[in-house]
């Protein structure tokens, strides 16, 4: 008898100890209120002609996860450093500095290859003034993922 009071006890405190849990992880530092976990992403751009829908997927992954819970870098060389090129247009004729400037306001990081720069010959004068210049997009590439951003590129 007291041996079956016990493990109704220790199963009672079990069931307690699950539930508090669960409510205490929903809380955790680093959870958003929608459940997500904070994210650190690194976004490759290197098609000025598929960038306007990668914008559009870092947009969409503001808005899913919360720009607070997030930590977006978007790491741009060949065609797609042009995003970062002012008067710059895709095939289509759209141009970037809107769509790259709210995306700046949200916390989004642009950065742009050095050598992208000097082999494309870009005037700096032209650059978008919130892009910073890495020295070469595929260390910094590497380079981040080996910090613990989560590689895209849709």
């Amino acid at each position: 008898m007291r041996y079956r009071d016990i493990n109704r006890f220790l199963l009672a405190l079990l069931a307690l100890l699950t539930m508090f849990l669960s409510a205490c992880s929903a809380h955790l530092p680093g959870t958003a209120i929608n459940g997500f976990r904070q994210q650190k992403v690194v976004y490759h751009v290197n098609d000025i002609n598929t960038a306007y829908a990668l914008l559009r997927s870092v947009k969409n992954h503001l808005n899913a996860v919360g720009d607070e819970n997030t930590n977006i870098i978007a790491v741009t060389h060949g065609s797609g450093a042009f995003i970062l090129v002012a008067g710059a247009q895709d095939n289509k004729g759209r141009t970037f500095n809107k769509t790259v400037q709210s995306l700046v306001d949200r916390g989004v990081k642009f950065q742009i290859c050095a050598t992208t720069i000097k082999t494309k010959k870009i005037p700096t004068a032209d650059l978008n003034k919130n892009a910073k210049v890495v020295s070469l997009a595929t260390v910094q590439l590497v380079y981040l993922q080996q910090l613990g951003f989560k590689y895209i590129k849709p």
